[in-house]
């Protein structure tokens, strides 16, 4: 199964497994087809599975009291999306995850994945390692919303997620940048104006 593939070789670019233990990890995987539009995550339901995206673009966002919603992750291709705080707690998520476009994901249930851990150190220290990576990008992330103006916060996700800028609807990018689809609209044409 090509995603069997896929996984391997993603994890594979951390930990090195033999062919016993990357089809041990692949086998846990449940390879599902989601439509565009269709949610993976809704708020109030306990997050079964983590999810790897195997095709196709998916946004999680929350939505506060006055409808206003505000997008908190994208994946594409080789990304993870979840609501990590109701997965890893096993709590209500508070969180919705739908997807942009018509996808294909690797679910990982919350129980495979515990016992992934305690079979074998190289899954351990996997997971420990995607967890210190995206520590480390959510901390990023809220250096970059306090201390950088929203221009500099479009010019460097451009630079560092091409591929996202031109897959995702600009009404949820201007969201995870925090800003109003009319600024990021401003800001873009401006940069096309600079161009020409």
């Amino acid at each position: 199964m090509a995603g069997n593939v896929q996984i391997t070789a993603y994890i594979n670019r951390w930990v090195s497994l033999n062919n016993e233990e990357a089809a041990t990890f692949a086998a846990a995987f449940k390879e599902v087809k989601i439509k565009k539009r269709q949610f993976i995550v809704q708020p109030d339901f306990i997050v079964r599975n983590r999810n790897f995206v195997l095709k196709g673009a998916f946004r999680a966002y929350v939505v506060d009291d006055k409808g206003q919603d505000s997008t908190i992750a994208f994946a594409i291709e080789d990304w993870w999306i979840t609501d990590y705080n109701s997965y890893i707690l096993q709590k209500p998520a508070t969180m919705f995850v739908v997807a942009l476009e018509d996808s294909i994901i690797l679910e990982l249930p919350y129980e495979k994945e515990q016992a992934l851990k305690q079979t074998n150190h190289k899954f351990e220290t996997f997971f420990r390692i995607r967890a210190e990576r995206t520590a480390a990008f959510m901390q990023q992330r809220i250096i970059s919303n306090l201390t950088q103006s929203a221009e500099e916060r479009y010019e460097n996700f451009m630079q560092q997620y091409p591929l996202i800028v031109q897959r995702v609807p600009q009404y949820a990018l201007a969201s995870y940048l925090g800003m109003t689809t009319e600024f990021l609209s401003r800001i873009r044409n401006k940069r096309t104006a600079k161009k020409s």
